[in-house]
């Protein structure tokens, strides 16, 4: 269910990344509605998956992962039971677990997650795409 106007955002991983770095990737609708949201999420849950991948070299950063989320002026989220609560019940239709926790929290806390991870739209959670 893909939402096109939403308040309260959580960004994707490679959607954090893509804001951070002004890739074109990031389409122009992802990039207005992060913009004019009222609220927008970075979950711990990408700066675990960002930090395993800088450490096995698959990424690098230019400033502190935690640097990025408070410049951006962006919340972070953390993992609550709530969270973990409703990853129990999620059918296992995508196998990435850190995808599986933003559904999770996504679903837990009524945001709208903004992806270009297109079998997120197998799961009743609302998202926008990241790319235009």
């Amino acid at each position: 269910m893909a939402a096109m106007v939403a308040s309260r955002l959580l960004l994707d991983t490679h959607t954090f990344i893509w804001w951070r770095t002004a890739q074109l990737r990031l389409g122009a609708d992802a990039q207005q509605a992060i913009a004019e949201a009222e609220t927008v999420y970075v979950s711990m849950v990408s700066a675990w998956e960002t930090t395993i991948k800088v450490s096995i070299g698959k990424l690098r950063l230019d400033a502190p992962f935690e640097e990025g989320v408070t410049e951006s002026g962006f919340r972070p989220l953390p993992i609550a039971f709530r969270h973990l609560d409703r990853l129990a019940t999620l059918p296992f239709i995508h196998r990435d677990p850190f995808d599986r926790m933003l559904i999770a929290q996504a679903l837990a806390d009524g945001l709208t997650i903004v992806t270009d991870d297109r079998r997120i739209a197998r799961y009743e959670v609302a998202w926008l795409p990241a790319e235009s």
